[in-house]
């Protein structure tokens, strides 16, 4: 029996449903069924052109599937994000390819979107219909069917076509482009949808698309023949790289934290956050993951991406820049019902204003995994981050909004301080290395002794055995494991090793963990967060408990969609997917967690050699 698309609810199709697929500027969401359902365009943080994934009812989509009833199973092209679809109906079966081409040396669209269509065996029925709703439908746009034949919809500087070939003739009806075809085997019926943005239509040839298809494929292809692990969860490691290489923004290297605005962390609640930004707490994961599995050029350019974008509000950091660099414009909410009738629909993120003191922790474990990889700061990089660590010294004693992102009361937040800690023992390291100027250093090392005096007298309960989430509070936070993940203390050391086994005991369900108890100041529940299930895997293996790491990877590994996509959350009761997808700290916490336990002495070396520099630095600062 053929898989059969899961029936969708009030026109919303599950979330794991969703697959991706992207060019290095924007991504695309295909459900099972074969609706396109979501598209940002001419960027993966512009405005929408099919938003049905937020609006079922009036939302923009682009249908394509048997007009009769299917069976649905699908795949990548292995090692590629190209999408392939078989349906399979009483009278034969089809097979969809889909992918966003990459541009060729020949004039091409701005941006493209192909759906080849197999004939595979016997005759299918197939139907389509397109439904472009520009500015997340906010603004009006005009359909009209050039020369009676070509479907184009405009909207101010944005216009889009659909060109067929072999695919029957197109008819304009109530506010959508529609169609019938038939497919016998051996045919290929081609759509190539066509975008621009303040420039012409570019009207393709069939050959060029079917180049530009097959360039994508052999371009996604290089990519993973490129990576250099091969370990255990080899292919889970290339699928997640392949998913995150959907996220990097090719002309400026940043990585988008998801594709996705607004997919609720509880269906019908508020927990619904535009995360089409570039989140400077990414910054450290990205880095060893790439470094890990051999991307070294884009680890490269997201570096200097960062470089550029914290320079413009040194020395405070923003929490997350825009993919361009830029900072965000604000958040606002968007007139759309949302997914399953989770509102508000945002655009735009609010966090972007919070303090959040753990940033600078990460920025400088980066800088100093960067320098510690051989390479060269500039003069005037060094001085800047000197002055970061300057400022830590004079902001660390704040309450701040903490890793979650809480929108309620500031608090003391543990985590906080230990990545305040990390940030001024990195820029001690990075002092001696010679890579930052070394005027301040006394000064960064008595305050770091001070934040740990603060964090092992406040924050540690002794009742419990465990660090609390915060100086104020009763509860665990999931956060502290990467006390562990960056050395805030060695690895092995009782009081990690005691808050681990805490945050299993008292946050986990079964593979599960989620981010905290207490409260948030908002509404509503929330799922188990994916990223804290990978960094307690990366905390067991660090601390040489193999075996439970090995245990708890295999099942987490299972909980991928059918095409290896990882959202933010899950529910643990349905298995069902919350939250933005994909997720980019989902799968950077997949490849670490698989680098930490299949090269366990490398991966350590970065926290053992933290742990050194640490503890040489603790024996001079007063307590």
């Amino acid at each position: 029996m053929k898989p059969v698309a899961p029936p969708r609810v009030a026109g919303y199709a599950p979330l794991r449903d969703y697959a991706a697929i992207g060019d290095g500027r924007t991504v695309a969401l295909v459900a099972r069924d074969g609706s396109i359902d979501w598209l940002c365009t001419p960027d993966i943080d512009s405005p929408a052109v099919f938003d049905a994934l937020l609006d079922a009812d009036d939302g923009g989509r682009f249908e394509l599937c048997p007009a009769d009833p299917f069976t649905a199973e699908r795949r990548y092209v292995p090692a590629t994000n190209v999408l392939e679809t078989t349906f399979h109906t009483a009278s034969g079966s089809v097979r969809v390819t889909d992918a966003m081409t990459v541009p060729t040396e020949r004039l091409a669209p701005q941006r493209e979107l192909v759906r080849r269509i197999d004939g595979l065996a016997g005759t299918v029925g197939m139907q389509w219909r397109i439904e472009p709703r520009f500015a997340f439908g906010e603004r009006k746009t005009g359909l009209s069917l050039r020369d009676g034949i070509l479907p184009v919809a405009t909207s101010g500087a944005d216009a889009l076509a659909l060109f067929g070939w072999n695919t029957g003739r197109a008819e304009l009806i109530d506010g959508s482009f529609r169609g019938t075809f038939d497919v016998a085997a051996g045919a290929s019926p081609l759509f190539a949808l066509a975008f621009a943005h303040q420039g012409p239509l570019v009207s393709p040839s069939r050959d060029d698309v079917e180049a530009r298809l097959d360039a994508t494929t052999t371009r996604w292809r290089d990519i993973a023949a490129s990576l250099g692990h091969t370990g255990r969860w080899h292919d889970a490691v290339v699928r997640s790289t392949l998913a995150l290489e959907l996220l990097v923004y090719a002309p400026t290297g940043a990585i988008a934290a998801a594709a996705t605005t607004s997919l609720p962390e509880e269906i019908g609640g508020e927990r619904n956050w535009d995360y089409r930004y570039c989140w400077v707490r990414d910054s450290a994961f990205v880095l060893d993951a790439f470094f890990g599995v051999g991307r070294y050029a884009e680890a490269h350019a997201f570096f200097w991406w960062l470089m550029q974008a914290s320079q413009r509000s040194h020395p405070e950091l923003r929490v997350l820049y825009r993919l361009d660099g830029g900072e965000d414009r604000g958040e606002a909410a968007l007139g759309l019902p949302g997914y399953r009738g989770s509102a508000p629909v945002r655009v735009g993120n609010g966090a972007s204003g919070q303090l959040q003191l753990d940033v600078y922790g990460d920025l400088l474990q980066t800088v100093w995994r960067y320098a510690s990889a051989g390479r060269t700061l500039d003069p005037d990089i060094a001085k800047r981050f000197a002055e970061t660590a300057d400022f830590v010294c004079d902001r660390w004693e704040r309450p701040d909004a903490g890793l979650w992102e809480v929108r309620g009361e500031t608090m003391h937040f543990t985590q906080s301080k230990m990545m305040c800690a990390i940030a001024l023992d990195r820029a001690v390291s990075l002092a001696e290395q010679g890579s930052i100027p070394d005027a301040h250093v006394d000064h960064w090392v008595t305050t770091s002794g001070r934040i740990r005096d603060f964090v092992d007298r406040q924050c540690w309960s002794e009742e419990r055995n465990t660090y609390l989430r915060s100086s104020a509070t009763g509860d665990l936070d999931a956060s502290l494991l990467l006390g562990v993940l960056f050395g805030y203390r060695s690895p092995h050391d009782p009081r990690m090793i005691a808050t681990v086994d805490a945050i299993r005991r008292e946050l986990g369900h079964g593979p599960y963990v989620y981010r905290y108890s207490g409260e948030d100041g908002l509404e509503g529940d929330e799922g188990a967060f994916l990223t804290c299930s990978f960094w307690l895997v990366e905390a067991l293996a660090m601390q040489g408990r193999h075996d439970e790491a090995i245990e708890l990877m295999d099942e987490l590994v299972a909980l991928g969609n059918d095409v290896g996509i990882y959202a933010e959350e899950i529910d643990p009761g349905t298995g069902a997917f919350l939250g933005n997808l994909p997720q980019a700290l989902t799968h950077l916490a997949l490849i670490n967690a698989a680098i930490a336990i299949d090269r366990p002495r490398q991966s350590a070396s970065r926290l053992e050699e933290a742990s050194i520099a640490q503890a040489g630095h603790q024996k001079e600062a007063p307590r």
